[in-house]
C-alpha cells in the first residue's frame, strides 16, 4: 500500500524535531538591590531581650518570594568587619545581617561597590570570611590576585544551568584597594578579558551586576547606556544595575534574549526621602533548549518586577513592605503618614515603570 506524502511530510518531521530538541531546562532568579547597613537600621536591628542584632522581621514579608527562586542574588553594599557598627559614611554592619539574609533565602551576594573599602583590608578579608561561613556565594572583592584568578568569574551551577557572573563598581570612594585584596573596578579591558576566560560551551548565560550610575537619578546616564550596549555586545545576556538608591527602568530585549535593569534602587535602607525609601525585586525565568546536535539556545521566557516599601515603625525598627491589598497594607502600616508614602512610593515607580519600562511588567500578586 503506498503511504500518502503528506503523511510521510508529518511523519518525517515529528521524528526530525524530537531528534533536533533533547532537553528543556528553567530556571527563576531573583535580583535585590542594595542591601544597605545606616546607623538607624543598625539601631533598629538591636533587640535587648536577645541581648544580640536581629534582622529577621526586616525581611519577613519578602523571604516567601526570595525563597521561591532557584537563586536570589542581592548588592551587600557595606562591609562585616565586625565592631564597632558604623553606618555612613563608612559601612560596618553585625553579622547578624548575613544571617537574616541567608535566612530569608538569598544564595548570593555581590560585594564590589563603592563601599569595600571602607574599612581597608579588613572590611573585605573579613566580609568574605563570614559569608563564606555561612555558605552564602559571593563575588567581586578578593583576598588577593591568586584568589581572583581561581575564583572569578563566579560559576553557578543549577537546574541544569550553568551561569557565570560578574561583578564590578565604578569606584571606592577615592578610597584606595589595599593590597593585596582585589575590588573588581569597571575597566572594559578588564572585563573583556574577564568574559574571554569564561567557557561558553560549558556556561549557558552570563549575568554582570554593575555597581554604577549617578546617585538619584531616575533615568540612567549617556555612560550606563554605552556600557549596557557593549556589555551584551560582549555576549552579557542580563546586566543588572545598582548604586542610584533608586528606581530605574528595565529594559527587554526580545529578539537578542538581553535584559538591562538599570537600577533596582534600595533593598533595604535607613533612608527615607521620597523615591529612596522603597526598591524593586526583578524575577526572570529562563529556559534552556538544547538539541542533539550539541546547540543551545538560552531565552527569557519571563521577567517581572514587584515593588516593596521600607517601612520604619512606631518603635522605630525597619519592616520591608510589599505591595498589598489596600486594608492589608493599612494594618500592616498603621499610620496616616505611612501609608501615605507607602502609596506614594508605589505610584511613582509604576510611573516611572509605566513610561521607560520595554518588556517587562509588574509581577500579579
Amino acid at each position: 500500500m503506498k503511504i500518502p506524502t503528506f503523511f510521510l511530510l508529518f511523519f518525517f518531521c515529528v521524528v526530525h524535531a524530537k531528534a533536533q530538541t533533547a532537553d528543556t531546562s528553567r530556571i527563576n532568579l531573583l535580583f535585590a538591590g542594595d542591601i544597605m547597613g545606616h546607623d538607624s537600621q543598625i539601631q533598629a536591628a538591636w533587640s535587648v531581650k536577645e541581648n544580640t542584632y536581629n534582622y529577621a522581621s526586616c525581611f519577613a514579608h519578602l523571604a516567601p518570594k526570595i525563597k521561591q527562586a532557584d537563586i536570589a542574588i542581592g548588592n551587600l553594599e557595606l562591609t562585616l568587619a565586625g565592631p564597632p557598627y558604623k553606618g555612613y559614611p563608612a559601612f560596618s554592619s553585625p553579622d547578624a545581617l548575613a544571617f537574616s539574609l541567608k535566612d530569608a533565602g538569598f544564595d548570593v551576594l555581590v560585594t564590589a561597590n563603592n563601599h569595600s573599602c571602607d574599612k581597608g583590608k579588613k572590611g573585605i578579608t573579613r566580609t568574605i570570611d563570614v559569608l563564606d561561613s555561612l555558605g552564602l556565594l559571593h563575588t567581586g572583592t578578593f583576598k588577593d590576585n591568586v584568589s581572583r584568578d581561581t575564583l572569578y568569574p563566579l560559576i553557578i551551577e543549577k537546574n541544569n544551568v550553568k551561569i557565570a557572573l560578574l561583578n564590578y563598581t565604578y569606584g571606592t570612594n577615592g578610597i584606595p584597594v589595599p593590597k593585596p585584596t582585589r575590588v573588581n573596578l569597571i575597566d572594559t579591558t578588564q572585563i573583556a578579558q574577564d568574559i574571554l576566560r569564561i567557557n561558553k560551551d560549558s556556561v549557558d548565560v552570563i549575568i554582570s551586576f554593575m555597581h554604577w550610575g549617578a546617585e538619584y537619578q531616575s533615568l540612567p546616564d549617556k555612560n550606563q547606556i554605552m556600557l549596557a550596549n557593549w556589555l551584551t555586545k560582549k555576549g552579557v545576556q542580563l546586566v543588572i544595575g545598582a548604586h542610584p538608591h533608586v528606581l530605574q527602568p528595565i529594559i527587554r530585549d526580545t529578539i537578542n534574549h538581553t535584559l538591562v535593569a538599570y537600577s533596582l534602587g534600595n533593598f533595604v535602607s535607613g533612608q527615607r526621602d521620597r523615591f529612596k525609601n522603597g526598591g524593586m525585586m526583578l524575577h526572570i525565568e529562563l529556559e534552556k533548549i538544547e538539541k542533539t546536535n550539541g546547540e543551545k539556545n538560552m531565552v527569557i521566557k519571563s521577567a517581572t518586577y514587584s515593588l516593596h516599601y521600607m517601612h520604619k515603625t512606631s518603635d522605630k525598627k525597619y519592616v520591608a513592605v510589599p505591595t498589598l491589598a489596600e486594608d492589608k497594607a493599612s494594618e500592616l502600616l498603621g499610620s496616616a503618614t505611612s501609608i501615605q508614602a507607602y502609596t506614594l512610593f508605589i505610584e511613582d515607580s509604576r510611573q516611572l515603570f509605566s513610561k521607560h519600562n520595554r518588556g517587562v511588567e509588574e509581577a500579579k500578586e
